[in-house]
């Protein structure tokens, strides 16, 4: 009887012991699965919808560079007026980004992005409809607010939304934001120009922007919690003059929008004091958490090395943009639309590039793509300094695909390993830090290189040399300063790292 119990024994527990481990194993997964889904079904519409708003708005950056001089025209205004179309919105951003950190603490994310593009629908609406200058710098104005805005926005809800080990796919795709837009800007105004009137740059822009609005209205989520920020006018006013005067002060010494009753230096100094001033009133108030922008961001090691790293980049990019159309329209006498063209090749190169560099940084970390991006950033830079007044076309071509490469290989370890290594309650404030040096070094990039071009060809032509070889001189020696600079982040580049937080070897995610 034993024997026959015992088989009945085992044949009464061989179901029952898969039965009850197997039900929670496949059903939790499956449950896990769908909230994983939706959630990255949702944070890839809002991140892709903040990416393409984005997009839109920085390209407003420069893309009036090149039409300034049928604005003269059209206008009736004289160069020094026309350039405060781009001046004064160059002004208003670095105004405007200090101060969102705070807006981005106390308001939700709905109601911020609504702002954003709300503004910049606005002022792209009154400039379409601009009947003269006054009306369309204001409408600039009124861009720049908005412009200003999206930016750390975008920046602040992927570092909420995106997993520490993925970060470097999605940043990747910002990269394209902050550096292809600014630098495919003279490219696509050029196009426009050559077939329609001005204002269908903001025409064409206007429906797309008018969209994100709404899209962006109905379907963004409040992804922060806002907090009771408390408000410091007086670190608005000193940042007023502190960054205004400081990006204002750099273009005034590159050459334009200079008073005459001020001397050059003037609006600097102001804003380096300024500056100073809302330096001791930051640290005076983060003590209470009441910072307008909040600097314990820079007690970070790799935070401080990685926008050390993105300043000098921003002044080569900035640099090469405003030096190099200078060069083949005046040295080489190519036309507006074939430099515009010519530049276009290397913007796309950094779209395209910007992706797989975030994957490489999710898998390897920020050292093996820092390194040689500095090293190829440094090395195009080194050889612009031998240009000549006959130097070939497709050579320079070549050089600014190149120099596009290396800077694609900087950026998006640069955002990602920056803001990774801050607490999230800082991530605002790092957005901040980030977009106001990009407006600073821009600036400040602009003015070194024009000053030291134009100083220098000033000073041969004043001699008797010819003033197209003059000018060629005076490039050469503008890009041989920024070779210089460029060397320092070549050093700092082997010390930015991965931060903690982020596994190095885990392979990213799909789906973001």
């Amino acid at each position: 009887m034993s024997d026959k119990t015992l088989p009945d024994t085992r044949s009464a527990q061989a179901p029952q012991a898969p039965q009850k481990p197997q039900r929670p194993r496949t059903e939790t997964p499956v449950i896990q699965s769908d909230e994983e889904a939706r959630l990255a079904a949702r944070n890839k519409l809002v991140i892709g919808i903040l990416l393409v708003s984005a997009f839109i708005v920085i390209l407003n950056e420069t893309i009036m560079s090149v039409a300034l001089p049928r604005l003269m025209e059209d206008l009736s205004i004289p160069a020094e007026s026309a350039q405060w179309l781009t001046t004064a919105f160059m002004l208003t951003m670095a105004v405007v980004i200090p101060i969102t950190g705070f807006l981005l603490q106390r308001f939700n994310t709905r109601p911020v992005f609504i702002a954003a593009m709300g503004f910049f629908s606005i002022g792209t609406f009154v400039a379409a409809m601009a009947p003269g200058f006054e009306v369309l710098l204001v409408a600039r104005v009124i861009q720049a607010c908005g412009t200003a805005i999206m930016m750390p926005l975008l920046m602040t809800t992927v570092m909420t939304l995106v997993p520490a080990s993925s970060r470097g796919r999605t940043m990747g795709n910002i990269s394209i934001v902050i550096s292809v837009a600014p630098a495919i800007g003279p490219t696509i105004s050029g196009l426009i120009l050559s077939v329609l009137d001005w204002r269908w740059m903001f025409w064409l822009v206007l429906p797309i922007a008018v969209a994100g609005l709404i899209l962006g209205a109905l379907r963004i989520p409040n992804v922060t919690t806002p907090r009771k920020a408390p408000f410091d006018p007086l670190s608005v006013v000193l940042s007023v003059f502190g960054f205004g005067g400081l990006v204002y002060g750099l273009t005034t010494i590159g050459g334009a929008n200079q008073v005459s009753w001020m001397p050059a230096w003037g609006p600097l100094v102001v804003g380096l004091v300024a500056l100073a001033l809302f330096v001791l009133r930051q640290l005076q108030l983060q003590r209470t958490d009441r910072a307008l922008l909040d600097l314990r961001t820079f007690l970070s090691k790799n935070f401080t090395l990685s926008i050390v790293m993105f300043a000098i980049s921003m002044m080569a990019l900035f640099g090469t943009l405003i030096l190099l159309p200078l060069y083949l329209q005046n040295v080489l006498r190519l036309d507006t639309l074939s430099t515009g063209l010519l530049l276009l090749p290397g913007g796309l190169v950094m779209g395209v590039l910007a992706p797989f560099v975030g994957r490489i940084y999710d898998r390897r970390g920020p050292t093996v793509l820092l390194v040689p991006g500095a090293i190829i950033v440094s090395a195009v830079l080194w050889s612009l300094t031998m240009v000549t007044s006959t130097t070939p076309v497709p050579l320079i071509l070549t050089a600014h695909i190149v120099l596009s490469v290396g800077l694609a290989l900087m950026f998006t370890p640069l955002f990602t390993a920056s803001l990774g290594s801050l607490k999230p309650a800082l991530y605002s404030h790092g957005s901040a830090v980030v977009g106001t040096v990009q407006q600073v070094a821009g600036a400040a990039g602009t003015a070194v290189f024009v000053t030291l071009m134009s100083s220098r060809a000033a000073s041969l032509v004043a001699t008797g040399s010819d003033p197209i070889l003059a000018q060629t001189d005076g490039i050469r020696a503008a890009f041989l300063v920024g070779a210089i600079v460029s060397l320092g982040a070549v050093a700092v580049s082997f010390f930015v790292r991965k931060p903690v937080d982020q596994p190095g070897g885990a392979p990213a995610p799909m789906g973001h």
